[in-house]
C-alpha cells in the first residue's frame, strides 16, 4: 500500500502488525510539513480501515523532528488527543528510540 508516502513499510511490534509511514520533516516550515504528514496519515488510516487492513499505522520521524514538531504546541495536541501514533528513530544509529504512545 503506497499512496505517495516517502516510504511506507509493513512491520511488527511485538505481536502487533503495523504499517509505518516515514516522514523527513525537512521542508522550510515544520508547520507545513506537519500539515502534510497529518493529512497523509489520516488518508492512509482511512484507506486501511476501508480495505480492512488489520494493521496499526505509525508515523516514523527522526529524533530532531520529534523534538521540534511533536514536543511543541501543535504536534503535542495531536499526541495528547491520540490522533496519531509515532515511531521516533535515531537517524545516525538507525534504531527506534521511542514509541508514542508506548
Amino acid at each position: 500500500m503506497d499512496l505517495g508516502a516517502e516510504r511506507l513499510i509493513s512491520a511488527e511490534k511485538g505481536l502487533r502488525q503495523i504499517v509505518v509511514e516515514v516522514k523527513s520533516f525537512i521542508g522550510r516550515s515544520d508547520v507545513r510539513d506537519l500539515e502534510q504528514a497529518l493529512g497523509q496519515y489520516i488518508l492512509y488510516h482511512q484507506a486501511m480501515v476501508e480495505q480492512n487492513i488489520g494493521r496499526e499505522l505509525y508515523l516514523a520521524v527522526h529524533r530532531r523532528a520529534y523534538r521540534n514538531v511533536f514536543q511543541n504546541e501543535l504536534g503535542a495536541i495531536l499526541l495528547k488527543n491520540s490522533l496519531i501514533r509515532l515511531l521516533v528513530f535515531d537517524e545516525v544509529e538507525e534504531v527506534i528510540v521511542e514509541w508514542v504512545p508506548d
